[in-house]
C-alpha cells in the first residue's frame, strides 16, 4: 500500500489503526454541509439529527439491538470508560460509596479497562483480576472461582487485543446468570469489542454481555467516533455520565454529536459485514501461512496465544535473543510497519499479555505482533518473512 511517505510499503498494524475505508471516506464528504448542532429545532439541526439517528439505526440493526440502547463516544477509550466508571458512578449515588462491592475484569484487558478498575479500587471497591490459561483464554472456570456475592461487575474483552484470542463470552455469561440466580445477586458483565466485530458474527445477545463497547478506529472507520451498547431490560437507570454539560445520548454523554462521523462509523462497519465471512477465511490463510513460514526459518520462534481460537488476522510471536524494538525499527527502515504490542502499552519492558501465559521470562519482553487488514497479499508475506529472517541471522552474526 502507498502511505504517507509517498513510497509503497507493508503495512502489518492493523490492530491499532487501519486505514479508513474508501465507503466511509465518502459518506463523510457527503456529509460535510451538516454543520447544525443534532440538538437543535431550526431545519439545519433537524437535519443533522436525522442523519445521526440514522447512523444509530443502522449500526443497531448489523448488532441485532435497539438503536435506543446504542450511545454515540469518542471512542473505544471512552466506550469503555463509561461502560466500568458509569457503572461504578451509578452505583455510588445509589450507595454512596463502593466499598462492599467487588468488581473482576480479565487480567489482559487493554490499558482503557484495566486503568478504568485502577480508579474503582481507588474509590473503594474490590478488584479480582482473572488470569487466562497458557493459550490466552478466560476460561468461565476461572471467573466462576473468583464470584462473590458481592459482585456487582465483570469485564473480559470479546477478543485480545495483542494476541488475538476470542474469549468465550457466552459460556461466562452462563455461568454469571447461574450464579446471580443461586445468589439473588446482580451481575452487570461488559467486554470490550476491539476488533471483535471485524470477523465475529455480531448478534449482541448471543452473547450474554450487558455492556460492548465499540470503536469506529478499529473497523475501519473514522477516528474520534466509537459507540456503547447497553442493555436496557438488565441496566435501565443503573449506569451515570462521565462527561457532564448537556443531555445529550439519553443524558449519559454530554456535548455535540459529531453526524458526519457517526455515518463515516456506520459506512465502514456496514462493510466490514458485508466482506466478513470471505475476508475471514482469506486473512486466516495468510496468517497461518506467515506463522509457518517464520517458525520454520526462525530457531525458537514461539506464537504467543493459540491461533486456533484467535481472530483471523492476529499473530504475536516471540524471538528469543533479540530486541523486539530493534526487529520493529530495522522492518520499518525496510518498509514494512509492525508494532511489538499494543500502541497503549509501546515503550514498556515487556507485555503484561504474554507475561500472564506464564511461558519463559523472555517471551514477554520480545513480542512482537503482526495483524493483517484488506490490503495485504502473499506477496506481503513472502517480504515480510524474508526479511525478519535476515533482520535476525544479521543480528546473529554480528553477537557472534
Amino acid at each position: 500500500m502507498f502511505g504517507f511517505f509517498g513510497k509503497q510499503r507493508v503495512y502489518l498494524d492493523y490492530a491499532s489503526a487501519p486505514p479508513v475505508r474508501k465507503e466511509a471516506l465518502h459518506a463523510m464528504r457527503e456529509a460535510e454541509s451538516l454543520f447544525g448542532n443534532p440538538g437543535g429545532l431550526h431545519a439545519e439541526g433537524v437535519e443533522a439529527k436525522r442523519v445521526l439517528e440514522d447512523a444509530r439505526e443502522r449500526i443497531a440493526a448489523i448488532l441485532g439491538v435497539k438503536p435506543r440502547e446504542l450511545v454515540f463516544t469518542s471512542g473505544l477509550t471512552e466506550a469503555n470508560n463509561l461502560a466500568i466508571l458509569g457503572y461504578a458512578r451509578g452505583l455510588e449515588r445509589m450507595r454512596r460509596t463502593l466499598k462492599g462491592s467487588h468488581w473482576i475484569a480479565s487480567a489482559i484487558e487493554h490499558d482503557s479497562v484495566l486503568s478504568c478498575f485502577g480508579e474503582v479500587e481507588r474509590l473503594g471497591g474490590e478488584v479480582s483480576y482473572a488470569n487466562p490459561n497458557e493459550h490466552g483464554i478466560v476460561t468461565p472456570e476461572e471467573i466462576h472461582r473468583l464470584l462473590k456475592p458481592a459482585t456487582v461487575f465483570v469485564s473480559v474483552s470479546w477478543a485480545n487485543n495483542e494476541i488475538g484470542t476470542v474469549q468465550p463470552l457466552a459460556k461466562i455469561a452462563r455461568a454469571l446468570r447461574a450464579y446471580e440466580k443461586a445468589h439473588r445477586s446482580s451481575i452487570a458483565f461488559h467486554a470490550d469489542a476491539g476488533q471483535g466485530p471485524l470477523y465475529l458474527p455480531t448478534v449482541v445477545h448471543s452473547l450474554g454481555v450487558d455492556l460492548l463497547s465499540l470503536g469506529s478506529n478499529k473497523l475501519y472507520g473514522p477516528h474520534g467516533t466509537g459507540a456503547l451498547f447497553l442493555d436496557q431490560r438488565s441496566l435501565a437507570g443503573k449506569l451515570a455520565g462521565i462527561i457532564l454539560g448537556g443531555s445529550q445520548e439519553g443524558g449519559l454523554r454530554a456535548g455535540t454529536e459529531n453526524a458526519a462521523l457517526a455515518l463515516g462509523f456506520v459506512a465502514a462497519f456496514e462493510s466490514v459485514a458485508r466482506e466478513r465471512e470471505s475476508e475471514s477465511k482469506r486473512l486466516a490463510k495468510l496468517r497461518d501461512t506467515l506463522a509457518h513460514e517464520l517458525s520454520e526459518r526462525t530457531p525458537r520462534l514461539i506464537v504467543n496465544g493459540d491461533i486456533g481460537h484467535a481472530l483471523p488476522h492476529m499473530l504475536n510471536i516471540s524471538i528469543p535473543n533479540i530486541s523486539s524494538e530493534y526487529i520493529v525499527l530495522a522492518l520499518d527502515r525496510a518498509g514494512i510497519a509492525i508494532s511489538t504490542k499494543s500502541a497503549c502499552r509501546e515503550g514498556e519492558d515487556s507485555s503484561h499479555v504474554v507475561a500472564a501465559l506464564r511461558g519463559e521470562e523472555w517471551r514477554a519482553r520480545n513480542t512482537l505482533r503482526m495483524s493483517l487488514g484488506k490490503d495485504i497479499r502473499k506477496s506481503d508475506i513472502s517480504q515480510i518473512v524474508h526479511e525478519i529472517t535476515r533482520i535476525v541471522e544479521a543480528y546473529q552474526r554480528f553477537k557472534a
